[in-house]
């Protein structure tokens, strides 16, 4: 009788070699080993500093001193008492504003240029991406002087034209509007490769059907091009919303003392934080400062999102 013809019963179960154990361990377990460098990562420079801020935040806790008694909530409700915290806050929403919105219209614009057959296209495309490369201090410092009350290259060029001098630093608008144009300088050019790389992968066959349907290069963009790159536009608006509100560089070298203006023109959360951790060396009442700031951005992200999804959801391909 051959092993074939053995009863079920009889038959000797066979081994699964450790080989073949090892295989599927690593096709059960490899994809997490793959993306756990980044996590690891997170938990060390992101989610490690965030939590252990809002530990500082709870307690009396200065320089040199070191960590005092647990007040719990207390340093938030003193800072939300504070009216250079809610002045910080407006100058940072109104510089949001002024620097996020048009630069994404812009990097939308710049993108479906680079998009066409232009002569040279690689060359347009680095040279969109050389703002970002300089460095924001001296970005800082270049367009600090550009908008110079006295001797300013725009104050001396109104000059010219017979239009009075504005006060870029004492007048809480054209500041904000200077700080706001520095930061559009840097990052709509990177924003826009974003773009651009999400209005490549479109099907060029949308188009072409589109063009033989009759409708024109604007139609094609806002009913093909919008409505394709929601999710390259979700990302660049949550990234423009993040930055935007967590603008330091920009309003800190604006001028000489670095304080935000005399009167707090353009004094934001980040600059308001700063005074309070190192100027004052109450590192509680900057944390909590810190944490709200974390917990608007969370709050205005989850708002672009909403909107942005509202906006693409309902917009299609038209033909």
């Amino acid at each position: 009788m051959t092993s074939s013809t053995l009863p079920l019963r009889e038959r000797t179960p066979r081994r699964i070699a450790f080989s073949q154990k090892l295989g599927r361990w690593d096709i059960k377990f490899s994809p997490y080993l793959y993306i756990s460098p980044f996590f690891l990562l997170f938990a060390l420079v992101g989610l490690f500093p965030l939590l252990y801020t809002g530990w500082v935040s709870l307690h009396r806790w200065d320089l040199i001193a070191g960590q005092g008694p647990m007040v719990w909530f207390d340093n938030f409700t003193w800072v939300l008492q504070q009216r250079q915290f809610w002045i910080a806050l407006r100058n940072t929403l109104s510089i949001f504003l002024l620097s996020a919105v048009p630069q994404i219209v812009f990097a939308l614009l710049i993108a479906a240029v680079l998009d066409t057959n232009l002569r040279g296209r690689t060359f347009w495309r680095m040279s969109v991406l050389l703002p970002y490369i300089v460095m924001p201090v001296a970005v800082a410092l270049i367009f600090s002087n550009m908008f110079g009350d006295r001797y300013g290259l725009v104050n001396t060029t109104l000059g010219h034209l017979g239009i009075p001098a504005i006060q870029w630093h004492s007048d809480p608008f054209a500041s904000q509007f200077a700080i706001a144009t520095m930061v559009n300088f840097r990052w709509t050019g990177y924003n826009a490769l974003i773009l651009l790389a999400g209005m490549q992968a479109i099907p060029r066959d949308l188009y072409e059907s589109a063009a033989i349907d009759g409708a024109g290069r604007v139609r094609r963009f806002f009913s093909i091009t919008i409505p394709q790159l929601r999710p390259t536009l979700i990302f660049v608006i949550i990234t423009a919303t993040i930055g935007g509100l967590q603008i330091f560089d920009e309003p800190r070298l604006f001028d000489q003392n670095g304080t935000g203006g005399a009167n707090q023109q353009w004094m934001t959360l980040t600059l308001y934080l700063y005074n309070l951790g190192w100027g004052q060396l109450d590192f509680g009442r900057a944390a909590a400062v810190a944490w709200l700031l974390f917990l608007i951005i969370v709050v205005i992200g989850l708002i672009n999102l909403a909107i942005t999804r509202r906006i693409s959801s309902n917009g299609g391909v038209q033909r």
